[in-house]
């Protein structure tokens, strides 16, 4: 019955009477339907991305060896890229990646652009208080790294009084400061490196994964691991607060990853070293 239309004046009470309680049993009739709305799959939830037969994940596309196109413009792969598309198999639904800048990826997920992150977002106290993390595909020490001819820098301690390359966000930051450097601040591993060749710097701290990473796209770098850090960061999927069945579904798939040698073959072929566990 359209809103619009006026109805007649003369009517009796009863069929006025009629007409009210027939709106009201439409009502109940919408509410049912609203109930019934109720119970469909909630978005990003597992339920829902099986329906789908689709898993949305949130990635750079930019961050080699982990997110990055083959010759710049081919086919996305990556360690996180592949681990992903591997857990998506293991869910039975297709990975579908979107591509986006690192300062934007958590609003994605916010706003439900996403399902998950697979970016080798590390795992802290403040982003657990957020979202939910699987459990770690990469787990990375942190290294001390100085030029190969650098003899006076053995462990941490020797730090004292030398100076250091860190980003001041980095949790390597830290590290370096307890054991007495002075800390100049870069803004990540390619400024860090490029002053330690140039002899600008002592020494560097950071992920073991990201040294494995640049030695083995340059072989011949000067540079030398001298000791590793009993603190260690790992990175895992993210996804939104208190989706639980997602999160133990993804836990299960990775466990098979790990238990059947995948993560293990994954990680050696992107970063030449077994970082998985």
């Amino acid at each position: 019955m359209k809103r619009s239309r006026l109805f007649p004046v003369l009517f009796t009470a009863t069929v006025a009477t009629a007409l009210a309680l027939a709106g009201c049993s439409s009502s109940g009739s919408g509410d049912a339907g609203s109930t019934n709305d109720a119970t469909t799959a909630a978005p990003n939830s597992l339920a829902a991305i099986q329906e789908a037969g689709v898993l949305t994940v949130g990635t750079e596309g930019t961050y080699k060896p982990f997110s990055y196109h083959e010759d710049g413009a081919g086919d996305l792969t990556g360690y996180d890229v592949e681990v992903i598309t591997a857990v998506a198999e293991k869910l039975g639904v297709e990975p579908k990646f979107e591509e986006t800048q690192f300062d934007a990826i958590f609003a994605g997920l916010d706003a439900g652009r996403f399902d998950v992150i697979a970016n080798q977002i590390s795992i802290n106290e403040e982003r657990e208080a957020k979202y939910d993390f699987s459990t770690p595909y990469t787990v990375s020490p942190g290294v001390l790294v100085v030029k190969k001819d650098n003899t006076d820098i053995t462990a941490f301690a020797d730090l004292k009084g030398k100076t250091s390359a860190q980003s001041l966000t980095s949790n390597w930051y830290a590290v370096a400061q307890d054991n007495g450097a002075t800390v100049e601040p870069v803004e990540g591993w390619a400024q860090s490196v490029t002053l330690l060749e140039q002899g600008r710097v002592d020494a560097t701290v950071n992920d073991k994964v990201t040294y494995l990473d640049y030695v083995k796209q340059n072989p011949d770098a000067d540079i030398k691991i001298v000791a590793e850090s009993d603190d260690k960061s790992s990175s895992a999927v993210v996804m939104a607060k208190g989706n639980t069945e997602l999160q133990t579904a993804i836990n299960d798939a990775l466990a098979e990853l790990a238990a059947d040698g995948t993560l293990t073959k994954l990680s050696e072929e992107f970063l030449g070293s077994d970082v998985s566990k």
